[in-house]
């Protein structure tokens, strides 16, 4: 049974571990990685002991192709100069 359900908003990004974070009772820090939630994963967990807790987020918000077509969809192409050749 899971620790505690938290939302991702309330977990913290890790930049150094590259993981949302949440304070653990033991004194360290639940994890789960973008790459983790992207496949669906909802269980961050404690490195240090047994505990891990659920995690509650919307899938989309890390659907791989949404987050691609969004680079994609801004890419705004510029007509090519033509130089003279002499």
């Amino acid at each position: 049974m899971s620790y505690d359900d938290v939302e991702i908003e309330d977990m913290e990004w890790n930049e150094e571990l590259q993981s949302f974070t949440y304070p653990c009772p033991c004194g360290d820090l639940f994890q789960i990685t973008k790459e983790d939630l992207r496949i669906g994963e909802e269980i961050a967990r404690c490195p240090s002991c047994s505990l891990y807790i659920t995690v509650i987020y919307n899938p989309e918000d890390f659907d791989e192709d949404k987050s691609k077509g969004k680079k994609q969809g801004n890419i705004i192409q510029q007509p090519q100069q033509q130089i003279p050749v002499a």
